[in-house]
């Protein structure tokens, strides 16, 4: 099972950069997940096209707030996998949001604009960081998740969003 994992697209609407990374990378993916700041309700029709969880974010519109969840837990190809956007600052983020999670083996997190993907206490911790949105470090990502013998993750960098 192959996951696309996005974060803090911050978009109005899809044609500005989330298509082209879409119709690039994501068509073959067996699922979508979001991990907030979508900014609109209308990237959730856009990247439901494909099986798709998400979580809202600090920055999601109150019609996006109220058709997610602040977190969930999911269960893909044998492994749990928690879901949640995060908050506060990104000093100290992991801790908070891997508190809020028990029994898991990975948490998909975003909110820090910042790409990580290492294993925290026994759980893999994964932030695609942002493909459209800005970027703290400079570069534009999104990951992908392989469910299979073990859970592996991969962040992918791509140009700019134009």
């Amino acid at each position: 099972m192959k996951i696309g994992v996005l974060s803090d697209t911050h978009l109005h609407r899809s044609e500005r950069g989330l298509r082209p990374v879409f119709d690039q990378y994501l068509l073959g993916v067996d699922l979508i997940i979001h991990a907030g700041d979508y900014v609109s309700s209308d990237i959730i029709a856009f990247l439901s096209r494909k099986p798709f969880h998400g979580v809202q974010g600090n920055m999601d519109s109150l019609e996006v707030k109220m058709s997610l969840p602040e977190k969930k837990v999911i269960e893909v190809a044998g492994y749990r996998i928690g879901l949640i956007h995060g908050w506060g600052s990104p000093e100290g983020l992991e801790d908070r949001i891997l508190n809020e999670f028990r029994d898991v083996d990975a948490v998909v997190y975003g909110h820090s604009h910042k790409p990580a993907n290492h294993v925290k206490e026994g759980v893999l911790l994964f932030n695609p960081g942002t493909v459209t949105g800005f970027s703290q470090v400079g570069i534009h990502t999104f990951g992908i998740l392989e469910c299979g013998h073990t859970l592996h993750g991969e962040i992918i960098e791509v140009d700019a969003p134009h």
